[in-house]
């Protein structure tokens, strides 16, 4: 099918003719049935993942895969209790998981919610209301103010439409539709009514690319988090699989039974497997996001908290988001002869406040505020003529004091020209208007005319949607925090770079047609303005500049007869991708933008390594939000933005984001303290089992040791979530080389340690039934050590000290611990005067292992010692 925007290239006579249909009559019920029959319904298809897909896929995956083989081989051999501990801690993560998606997934439904649900179509020659869903090309349909529109159309009959498209453009004014021109499903009328031909229906609209953004955005994202997991997950099991494949096939050379085989593959599959990782990540992420529902921002998808730690770019939109989409009056320039009483007087007269014009309304607010003893009341209005868009005017006849007058207000070149005023006055009021202009200002001319004499300017009104209390304080935050801010509007450049301005971003701005290479016409307005300035130079200063203007058109006009200028917009930005890139990096304004714009911004900052996030109120930021790392919905944003976002907003300003973004980065050292440590812990478990099976044919721990380690560190390990911590003043992201490597020294220096003890043990002559039982304690107690160290970026003994939870929790499980080996509970008892040692000897292995910890960070990772006074703050939230 042809594209809307194709129709407003063609008269309304044309479209009616390719479309078969008559505007006195309509279609026919056969000819609308049988459209149905060959368009499909007017409604947005989507293919939703069935409920037990979604479910089926939480099975699916490495750590899933290393937790189901233990579970299977704890029930191949009779192992019921192991069996039914791995088993909750697998349901445990899916749970947690998969409800937090279910919260989240109703962005499409929402955007589908957005469409009208009834339409006035004039069928069989008579109006009459049909579901929107059973509209379909050729239907004439009225439009009407207050009324959604059904579908793309293009419209045939009346005066004009004024419509509200910044749900789909982000321009914060409604725009003004006439006759041959086309109006886009899912926008709103705000004034005037007309006839309109729908040319363009459900998938075909250009609303529906709004959701087919958001769709590939949904189906083609996937957290960081959910790359680091898998990660860690592939090398566990990559490590698990050579290790058991050598105990199997040293056990088969022993001569030993198959049973015993697989029952000591499944004690060290249980021992490689980080069984409690996703659910303590996930538990959390969730205490952050109930932290973060107590500053009013919901979050609908747990990993976004991760992610927000890493945002080092922020894109928002502009208008109800950095502004209060609310146009407020801003400087008025009073001319002679009135005042600035009689200025907004006259613009009140010449207003009508029933309309709700946007326009209008900063006009009254003004009036109200600032004189609010004058009332319009005491003036009789006897004749008004609305806004239109070949008069750009409205005018009120007035009678007041038996004196009658006519207010004005309109576009300021259409009263300038009404005045009569000379070619100086003309050009200075002209260069005012510029000027205002060049700032990103709406500006209203208002004028009074009194019988037949010519129109007396009174004065220029300059309005801007003006930014929010808070943004300018967010966004310098946000600089401090180590995040750059990128603003994005459907709005013209000139009041992008004012918002900009006034908002202390850097004023490198461009338009949206540049980020496709469409931007010849900026070398062409160029070319015209140069012209001018030639023009006045040869000529002199006594030249009207409107002069020299006409002499530039007529240049350009000769310029577009004899060359093809359409190839400057294909070739002016025909480069490499990664120049693409740095053009956007280096920007920090984008203007004019459409959905598919800002979905391009994100997606190519994405492909520079940059996590990023968004934030919007609109339909067309949906696709945006949804594609980004993180995206938050502001509390005024519409329900399609709310369900593409990760965290909405609940209260109005963005303040709370530098608050998210502070928890966020909380809950990843948090995360990443927990994940260093549990693979170090595992890494210890299973290379000294490996070794020690394979070099002294000696199996370290029992199995119901495993299972025991398993729960007095995994489940009270949980309240790491509630630790404290040191707030970044930069963006912080997994880095998996550091990781795996502190991990592993980590874990390299406990299998030295429990080796040692090992030896000394043997060389005492301990029996290696008792052994087990120093090696299961020295391992308790050591492990949750090693969470000391871990969970400091300096040594362990500095601030942020640990959290009383986890104080409570580690000591607590380690003394249980010691009392199962000490008193000899489930096995042989070793007494507390050895249990004494073991813990003095946990104790030398802690500061080995932070010694350990300080040469990695100093000399691997070449990063700077911390100071021993915590500058940066930490992070006691709970």
């Amino acid at each position: 099918m042809k594209n809307t925007r194709n129709y407003a290239e063609q008269t309304p006579d044309q479209t009616l003719s390719e479309l078969a249909v008559s505007a006195e009559t309509g279609l026919t019920a056969d000819d609308a049935a049988r459209r149905l029959s060959q368009y499909g319904p007017n409604e947005i298809a989507t293919r939703q993942e069935s409920f037990w897909h979604r479910l089926g896929r939480r099975f699916w995956g490495p750590i899933p895969w290393m937790i189901e083989l233990a579970a299977l081989l704890s029930a191949l051999v009779g192992k019921w209790e192991d069996f039914t501990i791995i088993l909750v801690m697998l349901l445990i993560n899916v749970f947690l998981d998969f409800f937090q998606e279910h919260r989240a997934l109703n962005a499409l439904s929402a955007l589908q919610a957005g469409l009208a649900q009834s339409a006035r179509v004039l069928r069989d020659g008579a109006f009459a209301q049909v579901p929107v869903s059973e509209l379909v090309p050729g239907d004439i349909v009225k439009l009407r103010a207050g009324e959604v529109v059904p579908a793309d159309c293009q419209l045939l009959r009346g005066a004009f439409l004024s419509v509200d498209q910044s749900s789909l453009t982000g321009e914060s004014l409604p725009v003004s539709r006439e006759v041959g021109n086309v109006v886009f499903a899912n926008t709103i009328v705000k004034q005037g009514e007309m006839l309109a031909v729908t040319v363009n229906t459900g998938m075909h609209t250009d609303f529906s690319n709004v959701v087919a953004l958001v769709a590939e955005a949904q189906l083609t994202s996937r957290s960081h988090f959910q790359d680091m997991v898998l990660q860690i997950g592939h090398v566990l099991i990559l490590l698990t699989l050579v290790l058991v494949v050598l105990i199997v096939l040293v056990g088969l050379f022993r001569n030993q039974p198959l049973l015993e085989i697989l029952r000591f593959a499944l004690v060290l599959s249980v021992a490689a497997i980080p069984v409690a990782l996703p659910a303590v990540l996930s538990v959390t992420m969730a205490v952050g996001a109930v932290n973060l529902a107590r500053q009013k921002a919901i979050v609908s998808r747990l990993t976004a908290i991760e992610e927000l730690a890493g945002v080092d770019v922020f894109c928002s939109d502009k208008t109800g988001t950095l502004t209060r989409n609310e146009m407020t009056v801003t400087g008025p320039e009073v001319l002679p002869g009135f005042d600035q009483q009689s200025l907004f007087l006259l613009a009140a007269l010449a207003s009508q406040q029933e309309n709700q014009d946007p326009i209008e309304l900063p006009i009254f607010r003004y009036l109200q505020t600032h004189f609010p003893h004058l009332h319009t009341d005491d003036f009789q209005v006897s004749g008004f003529i609305p806004f239109d868009p070949v008069g750009k005017r409205t005018e009120a006849t007035v009678s007041h004091d038996g004196r009658q007058f006519t207010a004005i207000k309109g576009a300021p070149q259409v009263l300038i020209g009404m005045a009569g005023l000379d070619d100086k006055q003309t050009a200075e009021l002209q260069a005012r208007v510029d000027a205002l202009a060049a700032r990103g200002y709406r500006t209203l001319a208002v004028g009074k005319r009194e019988g037949d004499a010519p129109l007396q300017l009174a004065g220029l009104i300059p309005m801007q949607d003006p930014p929010r209390d808070d943004s300018r304080q967010v966004i310098d935050e946000m600089h401090a925090n180590g995040v750059r801010v990128k603003m994005i509007t459907g709005d013209n450049l000139a009041i992008a770079r004012e918002i900009g301005k006034q908002l202390g971003l850097q004023e490198k701005s461009i338009r949206a047609a540049q980020l496709s290479g469409a931007a010849g016409g900026e070398l062409l307005e160029l070319a015209e303005m140069l012209t001018v300035a030639i023009h006045q130079r040869l000529q002199g200063d006594e030249t009207p500049i409107s002069a020299s203007r006409a002499f530039a058109r007529s240049v350009i006009d000769e310029l577009h007869t004899m060359y093809d200028t359409s190839l400057l917009e294909r070739e002016f930005l025909h480069t490499h991708e990664s120049a693409i890139i740095g053009m956007i990096e280096n920007v920090d304004i984008f203007a004019e933008v459409v959905p598919e714009d800002k979905y391009r911004i994100v997606d190519t900052l994405q492909k520079g390594g940059h996590i990023v996030a968004m934030t919007g109120d609109g339909v067309n930021d949906a696709p945006a939000l949804k594609k980004a790392d993180c995206g938050f919905a502001v509390s005024n944003a519409t329900d399609a933005a709310r369900a593409a976002a990760d965290i909405v907003l609940t209260a109005p300003g963005l303040s709370v984001i530098n608050d998210a973004v502070k928890q966020a980065r909380i809950t990843f050292e948090r995360m990443n303290s927990y994940a260093t440590f549990r693979i170090a812990e595992t890494l210890r478990i299973i290379l000294f089992m490996a070794l020690a099976i394979l070099a002294f044919d000696f199996y370290p721990i029992t199995a119901l040791m495993i299972i025991l380690l398993a729960l007095l560190n995994d489940i009270p390990i949980l309240t790491i979530a509630y630790d404290n911590t040191r707030v970044q003043r930069s963006p912080v992201r997994w880095d998996m080389r550091e990781l795996m490597t502190l991990a592993g020294l980590l874990g390299f220096t406990g299998v030295v340690f429990t080796f040692v003890l090992f030896y000394l043990l043997e060389q005492a002559g301990v029996p290696r039934e008792t052994i087990q039982t120093w090696i299961f304690l020295k391992l308790i107690v050591a492990g949750h050590f090693t969470l000391y160290i871990t969970r400091a970026s300096g040594w362990f003994w500095q601030k942020p000290w640990p959290a009383l939870p986890l104080l409570a929790a580690t000591f607590g499980t380690e003394l249980v611990g010691t009392v199962f080996a000490a008193e000899g509970w489930l096995m042989p008892a070793i007494g507390w005067h050895a249990a004494l040692l073991i813990w003095a000897y946990a104790t030398l292995e802690l500061f080995v292992c932070d010694a350990v910890k300080q040469g990695a960070v100093r000399f691997l990772f070449r990063k700077p010692a911390p100071a021993n006074a915590a500058p940066a703050l930490t992070g006691a939230t709970r």
